[in-house]
């Protein structure tokens, strides 16, 4: 499997298949060409409602591929203007391996600018946890939640 860690050795698996030393060695170079990044998987008692909430904040629909009862979601995924995606599914599905609880999620979306984000999310009545503001570590954001209780933080610092 590519860029695979075991856990005993602190071995890492490039993309060649070769084994590098030390933790991270042979990844960073090997995905630098490669538009691979981290996903978030999120699961929701109601996924449409989830989806339609994250389309006024100003994601932008992705794939959906629908379940066996109405209204379920097997996968799907909403993208983030400015780079990124989560992927939302439904909560009640038969395979535990990639459902998580209400709530258990915190989420973090790097913006530009994230004054129309925040306007967006109090126009939707979110739930403010952190309002929008400059902070100690140089970035402007802000934090709210979503009817399900996922936490989502749109700001401008970028690592």
């Amino acid at each position: 499997m590519d860029n695979e860690m075991s856990s005993g050795s602190r071995t890492t698996i490039g993309t060649d298949g070769e084994a590098a030393a030390g933790v991270g060695a042979g990844t960073v170079a090997a995905q630098a060409g490669r538009d691979h990044n981290v996903w978030v998987g999120l699961s929701y008692e109601d996924p449409l409602a989830a989806r339609e909430w994250l389309r006024a904040l100003g994601f932008v629909d992705g794939v959906v591929v629908p379940g066996e009862a109405p209204g379920e979601i097997r996968h799907s995924e909403m993208l983030w203007p400015e780079g990124g995606r989560v992927m939302v599914s439904s909560r009640a599905r038969t395979d535990p391996a990639f459902v998580s609880a209400p709530g258990a999620a915190t989420v973090y979306v790097v913006v530009d600018d994230p004054d129309p984000v925040w306007e967006r999310a109090r126009r939707l009545g979110a739930v403010v946890q952190r309002p929008l503001e400059e902070t100690d570590y140089g970035s402007r954001g802000f934090s709210v939640v979503d009817p399900e209780g996922t936490s989502w933080s749109f700001g401008t610092y970028a690592g």
